[in-house]
């Protein structure tokens, strides 16, 4: 699955044929504050929502930046997947419990 980074739009994007799949991020210091992760319902359960968490996430460690995890999919996924665990924190800058 191809996922295309927006960094003007600070958004990663999946093209599919039910629509587009879209991880939407604010830059706030040296933090990716990941705001929403939408996957239209016809591609659901197909793994398109983890696929733009994991490109944000691997976005963030190359930038050397933490993960703030607003959208409420990202811990359960991150809690997945624990490679990605160093990355979060919560928004005060503290290390996320995940």
């Amino acid at each position: 699955m191809a996922i295309e980074h927006l960094s003007v739009h600070h958004r990663f994007v999946a093209r599919l044929p039910e629509g587009d799949a879209v991880l939407t991020y604010r830059l706030t210091q040296n933090r990716l504050d990941i705001r929403t992760t939408y996957v239209p319902p016809a591609a659901r359960g197909r793994g398109t929502g983890g696929a733009l968490v994991e490109a944000a996430l691997l976005h963030a460690r190359a930038e050397g930046l933490k993960v703030i995890p607003t959208c409420s999919y990202v811990d359960p996924w991150v809690a997945a997947h624990p490679e990605y665990r160093d990355l979060l924190v919560i928004s005060d800058g503290r290390p996320s419990t995940v």
